[in-house]
């Protein structure tokens, strides 16, 4: 069962609610962290690294005594990443969607593909089981191909119970890549009225990629009910309400699964996790 833990914007407690899952199960679990640009579960559950590997995406390169200066692979280019100066092509690797189409449109064969290295993909072991993160290079404009390559981790782990995704913030292509597929999606939220905002454009995007969804109220003795008011107008389960609690924050700030520290906040997951089981494998929230 692949779980993606999601959220409409930063700072609801996401990566908290990720890690507090994978802690508290008792059976192998693997979690992934597709928070390229940011990755951060490896300082609280500090893993064993087995495997190091680069990812790289496929670009085009142009050998300019072919190239007849037609416009043909511009023209084809729906992303803009080919410009022409002086005649002579010019491709901007950073909008590049390695789509192909400059090269199949070039019908004088002066393009061919070139590998371009984006990130790194790390593979490793800890106490509760198998872990993989992704590590965007400075710079690099586009995250997906890197979501997908750690995905794709997940997804040839045999014996494996449970996958816990932990998704970067926000409703946008990264998040999509990070949770296209998956068996349930949970959505942290806050009841303040940029949680609720945020929390609208999350749903929909779930809804529209048809996946089974629940939320999490973190925080939920601030704000007020309107989220609680959406979901149940949306028909969207309420998977569990946590109110701020310091005694997290001080264990997050110093890297320790507050779930490993404290009992009762242990026992507050284990009752989400089995209550998330059997939603998920109910498929309530599709």
């Amino acid at each position: 069962m692949r779980i993606a833990i999601a959220s409409g914007k930063g700072g609801t407690g996401k990566t908290t609610v990720a890690l507090n899952l994978t802690a508290v199960s008792k059976f192998p679990v693997t979690i992934l962290d597709c928070d390229v640009e940011e990755p951060n579960v490896h300082l609280f559950i500090k893993p064993t690294i087995t495997n190091t590997r680069r990812v790289s995406v496929k670009i085009p390169a142009v050998d300019m005594d072919l190239c007849t200066s037609c416009g043909a692979c511009r023209e084809a280019c729906r992303f803009n990443a080919v410009i022409l100066i002086k005649g002579k092509p010019l491709f901007l690797k950073e909008l590049c969607h390695s789509c192909g189409a400059c090269i199949y449109a070039c019908q004088e064969d002066a393009l061919t593909e070139i590998d371009r290295e984006i990130g790194t993909v790390e593979e490793g072991t800890w106490n509760h089981g198998l872990t993989a993160r992704g590590t965007l290079d400075i710079g690099e404009a586009r995250s997906e191909p890197l979501i997908h390559a750690v995905r794709e981790i997940g997804n040839v782990r045999p014996g494996e119970e449970l996958v816990v995704i932990d998704v970067p913030p926000g409703t946008s292509c990264p998040v999509i890549a990070a949770v296209k597929a998956v068996d349930y999606l949970v959505l942290v939220t806050e009841p303040t009225p940029f949680g609720l905002h945020d929390l609208i454009l999350a749903v929909k995007m779930g809804q529209a990629l048809n996946l089974p969804l629940g939320v999490l109220i973190n925080r939920s003795d601030i704000g007020d009910s309107s989220v609680r008011d959406y979901c149940a107008s949306e028909n969207v389960p309420v998977l569990g309400e946590f109110p701020f609690d310091r005694r997290i924050a001080v264990a997050y700030s110093r890297g320790d699964i507050a779930s490993d520290v404290l009992p009762d906040v242990h026992e507050m997951y284990v009752e989400l996790l089995h209550r998330l089981m059997e939603v998920a494998k109910s498929g309530v929230g599709a």
